[in-house]
């Protein structure tokens, strides 16, 4: 089933119980869905979809940090809330495992030795994570290259 039918249904689905969070949370992230479709003047494959919703919970952990940096817990609350409820239609990411051994073997491929050669690995790393079909967040991917190269 295509992302955007599974959001249409989980939307009837929380009006019908009148899950008022829910229901907001769905609505958003179909509305981003169909203006990036309408951007692009066709239909959304897979991975175009599943970016979207990455951007949708990038924004909100934003909002989560910048929130409780100035006090306001009950927003980054609902902002958490909003965050696990998106994360619920993506495909589950690489393990901290995975990010680490694409890590190493990126530092393999380009032989890589010092920080500077951090782009090289970030893009290699990136690439055999995405080829093996598992999205990740490059600030993971990030973290993990610098330990491996100030070793």
């Amino acid at each position: 089933m295509v992302l955007i039918e599974k959001l249409a249904q989980d939307l009837t689905a929380a009006m019908k119980a009148r899950d008022e969070a829910r229901l907001s949370v769905l609505r958003m992230a179909k509305s981003a869905l169909k203006n990036k479709e309408i951007d692009k003047r066709a239909a959304l494959d897979e991975a175009e979809e599943v970016k979207v919703l990455q951007a949708l919970v990038k924004q909100r952990e934003d909002s989560v940090e910048q929130f409780q940096a100035a006090g306001r817990s009950e927003l980054a609350a609902r902002e958490k809330a909003e965050i696990d409820v998106l994360r619920a239609y993506l495909p589950q990411g690489a393990s901290e495992a995975e990010v680490l051994a694409a890590v190493d073997r990126a530092v393999v491929e380009t032989g890589a030795s010092s920080p500077k050669d951090m782009g090289k690995v970030m893009k290699a790393a990136l690439a055999i994570l995405q080829a093996a079909g598992k999205p990740v967040d490059g600030k993971q991917v990030s973290t993990a290259a610098q330990q491996r190269l100030t070793r």
